[in-house]
């Protein structure tokens, strides 16, 4: 899905950056991309997904996977 519409980012390329580049924050993130540059609407999902992503890389490396549902 698209994350940012006025930069083209996809969830997808943020998750690879994430792996790739070392991306860990939104600054890091809008350097490579340009991501939340333009309206800034974006920044909060932007953040949940690079969050998401190094919350699963965290779970790989430990074995410890988090609930699918949380109460």
């Amino acid at each position: 899905m698209y994350v940012c519409l006025c930069k083209s980012v996809t969830d997808h390329e943020i998750r690879r950056l994430v792996h790739t580049r070392g991306v860990h924050t939104v600054r890091q993130l809008r350097d490579e991309t340009g991501a939340t540059s333009q309206c800034g609407k974006c920044a909060r999902c932007a953040h949940q997904v690079i969050k998401d992503e190094l919350a699963g890389v965290s779970a790989k490396k430990t074995g410890w996977l988090p609930p699918l549902c949380t109460p």
